[in-house]
């Protein structure tokens, strides 16, 4: 994207999956050029990376002419190719924005148990029924695995990549052991290194690193991993509704997955979230370094009568946080000792939302 969008103006649509809308830019240079005094949509830009060198004289060239900002919006799978293509041919040119699912601003505060179960997708979220939005999810990952993955250039076995991911998904919240995933694989280390770079680079899993300061105590280092939307999670481990979630071990690393993915959905630019774990068992979930250097820290907890424990405690001695927060299920916000505050997820967001 050349910029941002300063003003509604006519515009101009493409789907590069169509092939239609692909015949068009056989001579893209002439057919762009012809609109461009308008927004052009590119869907899909993946499909067609070679188009990326076309753009970037394009833009160039509206420059010389006084024309800077907005006349591209790329849409498409996060993909190691185009992010590639895009950094070589684009650079100083683009900007980029991610698109994540729903989050709990975008949504009615009586929604937020649906949008945790269902996860954030549209057609997840909003499906007439669960039974309705399970195969929904079901559908994209089966597409994702057998489509779209193998679109994009990995030649990964199908059903390699979805124990792996489903692994990743009984893994919810825990740290990363590479050696134990690579034996229930049976492949070594790298290869299982290799696939879950994919799988963060499609965005689909997170990889939240410890954080490291100097207080003389034996840290965590291995990240801890996150399927990142939990409808995915529940799909992947056969769990379609409340109660199949709720009666199932994943149920506290999936609300854990949930709120950090909201919380930093709603974070303002280049907050650092980390973890913090000693091998004492000092431990805070979410640790929020914010762009003026302060740490907020965050421990996440579901049910409506949130305890703490030492660990907590500890950690927050060793980090002396600026804010200490513990999201919990409930909505009422309260004081819980000094410098700690009991605070629903929805509250927090709009908190971090405003910084």
């Amino acid at each position: 994207m050349a910029g941002l969008i300063a003003e509604e103006r006519a515009s101009t649509y493409l789907d590069l999956e169509a092939t239609a809308d692909r015949e068009k830019l056989r001579d893209a240079a002439l057919y762009l050029s012809g609109h461009a005094e308008e927004l052009v949509i590119l869907d899909e830009v993946q499909r067609v990376p070679e188009l990326f060198q076309t753009l970037r004289g394009l833009i160039d060239e509206g420059r010389r002419r006084d024309i800077q900002a907005g006349r591209f919006l790329l849409l498409g799978s996060a993909s190691i190719d185009l992010l590639r293509q895009s950094g070589e041919s684009l650079a100083g040119r683009i900007a980029y924005i991610e698109l994540g699912p729903f989050n709990v601003l975008e949504v009615h505060t009586a929604a937020h148990e649906k949008l945790w179960i269902r996860g954030g997708f549209p057609d997840s979220f909003l499906a007439d029924s669960d039974e309705a939005s399970a195969v929904w999810r079901e559908n994209f990952v089966r597409t994702y695995l057998e489509r779209d993955i193998p679109q994009l250039g990995p030649r990964v076995p199908v059903e390699t990549l979805r124990r792996f991911w489903t692994m990743l998904a009984h893994l919810q919240g825990g740290l990363l052991n590479a050696a134990q995933l690579a034996r229930g694989l049976a492949v070594d280390g790298k290869t299982v290194a290799r696939y879950l770079d994919l799988l963060v680079d499609l965005l689909l899993v997170r990889r939240l690193p410890p954080f490291h300061v100097n207080v003389g105590k034996r840290l965590a280092k291995s990240p801890k991993i996150y399927v990142r939307d939990t409808g995915i999670v529940h799909t992947l481990l056969g769990l379609d509704d409340r109660d199949a979630v709720l009666g199932h071990p994943v149920a506290g690393g999936s609300w854990e997955g949930f709120v950090l993915e909201n919380l930093l959905s709603a974070a303002p630019e280049r907050v650092k979230p980390w973890f913090y774990r000693t091998a004492a068992g000092a431990e805070i979930d979410l640790v929020l370094q914010m762009p003026d250097g302060e740490l907020w820290a965050v421990e996440i907890k579901r049910g409506l009568a949130p305890r703490l424990d030492k660990g907590f405690h500890h950690a927050r001695q060793d980090l002396n946080p600026t804010r200490s927060f513990v999201v919990y299920s409930g909505a009422e916000r309260y004081p819980k000792g000094e410098a700690v505050e009991v605070i629903s997820l929805g509250e927090l967001a709009s908190l971090l939302a405003t910084v």
